[in-house]
């Protein structure tokens, strides 16, 4: 019995020591440059072209219904409404290749017959 309470007692000591030794303090130090890079990196991908899905057009009140479905059968898809004078128009994916997009597209033509695919705005490159 008295073996059994020195183990305990010699396992509770190296337990509480290993505690101790978890203890730290860690600085980190961010170059400043590092904000000027992401800034640069946010304007770059703002001007990106991307091939997306037209799923439909209308009034505004028949785009939100149709987002509100499209955000049901696609929920992980990127979903948005754009203005094009008159009509407002729904709009489905951020495809960066053209076969990404065909195969997308191929998918949601099942569920929406009529919509198109766009290729991305020319970037004068």
């Amino acid at each position: 019995m008295k073996t059994r309470i020195t183990h305990i007692s010699i396992c509770l000591f190296f337990f509480s020591w290993g505690a101790y030794a978890q203890e730290g303090q860690l600085n980190i130090e961010k170059d400043p440059k590092i904000d000027e890079l992401v800034e640069v990196y946010k304007k770059v991908n703002s001007k990106k072209s991307y091939y997306q899905i037209q799923v439909g057009f209308g009034t505004y009140q028949k785009a939100q219904n149709l987002k509100s479905q499209i955000d049901i059968d696609f929920p992980d898809w990127y979903s948005k409404i754009e203005f094009e004078s008159p009509t407002y128009r729904v709009r489905l994916g951020r495809f960066k290749t053209k076969l990404e997009a065909e195969r997308r597209y191929l998918e949601v033509r099942k569920k929406y017959p009529n919509a198109m695919l766009l290729k991305p705005e020319s970037t004068g490159r």
